[in-house]
């Protein structure tokens, strides 16, 4: 049978660890105790000294017990927790409890077998984000708009072109009235970059027309221009301030642009109702 001189071994050394790391979990030691013991835990020679650390603990749901020792004369200078936390060395327990601080977090030890806080289960529900990426069809314009109005609080500025993937956007600049700011929409509106404001530019409201007209004419787009499908280039939807001087001031006006592989493009103008006020043919 092992005696308290008995040199103690790596594994008495973990379950050591673990009777701590309970005795932490139901409230019998301190975070600051838990953390003295267990670097004096790691350091321990004998089966002696790793007793003394839990002899004053309720042990009995621990998930581990440490071996009965035989009676006997222990390691020399090792008689009780006290004593043998005054003689560990600063420096190394200090170097330990650092490590342990890093490597294991509260309430866990450094030997304990599940050292990575971060494989332990932490409760926390997926959040899957579902931005539009399809941004030419009722769906995407929906979200795109609802996304800008998110991101700035409405959806006003000098002009808006939308991609099949990706929009432009340009704004005022709050800071400087003679340049705007132009941000890039790809799942999300990124940081701006600034760019210079035209001299008849004017700031409206670039979600204020029938979404669902202008995605009818946008997805026959092709077919209005007579440009097939297979020779399609780019497809882009522009939406700027009218420059009707019957309509409101803060009117826009809707361009949807074809362009073809064989330098075959044009474009459909439409009023913020989707009613058309200017086809141009491919020549």
């Amino acid at each position: 049978m092992a005696t308290a001189a008995t040199r103690a071994k790596d594994s008495d050394r973990n379950d050591t660890c673990q009777i701590l790391d309970a005795a932490l979990a139901d409230g019998q030691l301190s975070a600051e105790e838990h953390r003295q013991r267990v670097a004096a835990a790691t350091t321990a020679v004998t089966l002696g000294d790793l007793r003394a650390l839990v002899t004053d603990l309720q042990t009995t749901d621990a998930p581990v017990q440490l071996p009965t020792l035989k009676t006997g004369a222990g390691r020399p200078g090792r008689t009780g927790w006290g004593v043998l936390a005054a003689g560990a060395a600063v420096m190394l327990v200090l170097g330990i409890a650092i490590g342990w601080g890093i490597y294991a977090g509260p309430g866990q030890s450094p030997l304990s077998s599940a050292q990575d806080p971060g494989a332990k289960p932490d409760g926390v529900a997926p959040l899957v984000l579902t931005p539009p990426r399809q941004l030419q069809s009722l769906g995407g314009l929906t979200g795109l708009l609802a996304q800008t109005k998110q991101k700035f609080g409405d959806t006003t500025g000098y002009g808006l072109i939308i991609y099949s993937d990706y929009a432009i956007l340009t704004r005022t600049d709050p800071n400087e009235p003679r340049q705007a700011l132009r941000y890039t929409y790809r799942g999300g509106w990124g940081d701006p970059d600034t760019t210079s404001v035209s001299s008849d530019g004017r700031v409206v409201d670039l979600g204020k027309f029938n979404v669902e007209k202008i995605t009818a004419v946008l997805h026959g787009a092709p077919e209005t221009l007579g440009i097939k499908r297979n020779d399609i280039n780019t497809v882009y939807l522009s939406i700027d301030p009218s420059k009707d001087t019957t309509a409101p001031r803060d009117s826009v006006t809707i361009s949807i642009y074809v362009s073809g592989k064989f330098n075959n493009s044009g474009y459909i103008q439409l009023d913020p109702d989707g009613n058309q006020k200017e086809i141009s043919y491919p020549s």
